[in-house]
């Protein structure tokens, strides 16, 4: 099984580094870690996305628990090699020139990914279009649609003067990128000397493009109404002749553009394609469960002893299942020291000194109201009596809020009214700015990843695979990539069951006594009482999940399913 010519892997956010804010979340670091994986791989793949000159944002949160935000801006230069080429997009009537940053991802057998950052701030740009690619989901509808239109059409002609004339497979790593396929539509009618597209050329699309949808929540998928998309895009027959292909819907939906001109597409765990199948009823959408990077996301402590004790992990995440074999008091001195760089850097960054002996949990991901950040709470009577009665704990929250999502500001703000409530008594700190780097701290320092969304609104969730993957057992809500990794006392612990939810409120208060009792009853005393039972769940997570759950495996799936697999 090979591939016949280049992956073109178009994303709008890709996690390079964490000096690099090319990244908000989930989506842009499991763009950077598939891309690390191709890369590990020695895979013929190129990365496409926006520079994000100014980053997402960065994040403050002032002493009322509000998040306020300010640009991120960084040095290109240092990080990434200027091309000297250009290309050019229609917006708004107006030509939109474009040039290309060039970053190299590079594997562990020293293959490398190259990835294109596309820049419209360029002296011949007016002042307004110098801005498209400066904040990463920055602006209003306007604003998104023209960065769509830079990174979907322009990601396509800079490939192409770039050199990479045979593409193989275009995968869009969620909707921002469709608008790659009506570039590609185009092209295909005028290779045919045709006037515009028409069906014959949309089936040759679909044999070239792949569409990872990632969420089920509607913020998730872009849409955009048609006087606006008239207004930027241009008066384009197909959007007339193609209408049931391109806007099968009164305005243009951006995942139907993909869903409708892909011939592979999927979703990102069983459980969210079944999801997503219900979702979009008539597509064809299969699953392929994410990954995680083991090279980037390994604590330095790990990585030392598995070097020591399973000498492929590098290039083989499947031999991590001789972590069974790594003696108790190995892992557990490893998982030790990264708890101890984890407690230095909170204590640098809150000036509070945490007890490294105590069970400390991490809740760590975007802050969405869905995501309930606030579950553990529920009953602050009950979790108070579960401290002093089961055991102490303390608690690491971080995450950011998008700055137009009311609702996960407030939810921030809710975990820091509840701290007061607390009074100090159970130990709670936010880490504000959440990034990879404070992620990784996170995922290998804490000993118990928290994870409570709504069902079924949570895909996957990568948070806790990284967290298996150091040692780090889960106790998670049934949903997602849990489903699938999930091993009651022996990968870790599951909050209620799995489907069979009542109303929303019911939902939580059941949910909320499942997470008490199994805190309670179960985890805690395996901490204290147990400790070899514990660290064997340790082993078990990183043997089960970790060597299962990477980005190694996801992208041979790819490999053989989407980009090698037939497309029709």
């Amino acid at each position: 099984m090979s591939l016949s010519g280049t992956v073109a892997y178009f994303s709008m956010e890709v996690g390079l580094r964490s000096d690099m804010p090319t990244y908000s979340g989930g989506l842009g670091v499991l763009a950077g870690d598939t891309l690390r994986a191709a890369a590990d791989l020695a895979l013929p793949m190129v990365g496409v996305t926006l520079l994000h000159r100014k980053g997402n944002f960065r994040q403050t949160i002032d002493q009322d628990g509000w998040q306020h935000e300010s640009p991120e801006e960084w040095n290109v230069s240092e990080h990434a090699e200027e091309l000297p080429h250009r290309v050019s997009v229609e917006v708004e009537g107006r030509t939109v020139v474009l040039r290309a940053w060039r970053y190299s991802v590079k594997g562990s057998r020293g293959a490398e990914v190259p990835v294109f950052l596309l820049d419209t701030d360029l002296p011949e740009n007016q002042p307004d279009d110098r801005t498209f690619t400066h904040y990463l989901y920055g602006g209003d509808p306007r604003y998104r649609l023209c960065q769509e239109v830079v990174l979907g059409i322009g990601g396509v002609r800079m490939l192409q003067v770039l050199g990479y004339g045979e593409i193989a497979c275009y995968h869009m790593n969620e909707g921002h990128a469709a608008l790659l396929t009506l570039e590609l539509l185009e092209q295909a009618a005028a290779a045919t000397g045709a006037g515009a597209p028409n069906r014959d050329h949309v089936a040759q699309v679909r044999k070239r493009c792949v569409f990872t949808t990632h969420t089920p929540v509607p913020a998730g998928h872009d849409h955009f109404p048609m006087d606006l998309v008239a207004r930027v895009l241009g008066d384009r027959p197909l959007f007339g002749e193609l209408a049931d292909v391109v806007r099968p819907q009164s305005d243009l939906n951006m995942t139907y553009l993909a869903l409708n001109l892909s011939g592979y597409v999927n979703g990102v765990a069983k459980k969210h394609g079944e999801v997503s199948r219900g979702l979009f009823p008539g597509y064809a959408i299969d699953s392929i469960t994410n990954g995680v990077h083991s090279g980037t996301w390994l604590s330095p402590e790990l990585r030392d002893l598995f070097d020591r004790r399973i000498p492929d992990w590098r290039v083989d995440s499947f031999s991590l299942r001789g972590a069974l074999s790594v003696p108790a008091e190995e892992l557990w001195d490893a998982h030790r020291r990264s708890k101890e760089r984890l407690l230095a850097r909170v204590a640098e960054q809150t000036g509070t000194l945490l007890a490294p002996d105590r069970l400390t949990i991490g809740f760590a991901r975007r802050a969405a109201a869905y995501k309930r950040a606030d579950l553990l709470f529920h009953d602050l009577g009950r979790l108070r009596s579960i401290y002093r009665e089961k055991g102490p704990f303390q608690l690491l929250f971080s995450g950011k809020a998008h700055p137009q999502d009311q609702g996960g500001k407030d939810l921030i703000h809710r975990v820091h009214e509840l701290r007061r409530q607390l009074g100090g008594e159970i130990p709670l700190l936010y880490l504000e700015n959440y990034n990879m780097e404070l992620s990784g701290l996170l995922v290998a320092g804490v000993d118990l990843w928290l994870n409570n969304p709504e069902p079924p609104l949570e895909a996957s969730g990568t948070s806790g695979m990284k967290a298996a993957l150091n040692g780090v057992p889960s106790l998670s809500i049934l949903d997602g990539w849990w489903i699938e990794g999930h091993q009651e006392g022996i990968t870790g612990w599951s909050i209620g069951e799995q489907d069979g939810h009542l109303g929303q409120q019911e939902d939580r208060a059941r949910d909320a006594d499942s997470l008490y009792r199994k805190l309670g009853d179960v985890v805690l005393p395996t901490y204290y009482q147990r400790r070899d039972q514990y660290i064997d769940v340790m082993r078990h997570a990183i043997a089960l999940n970790g060597s299962y759950f990477s980005t190694q495996r996801m992208v041979l799936e790819y490999v053989a399913k989407a980009y090698c697999g037939r497309r029709v």
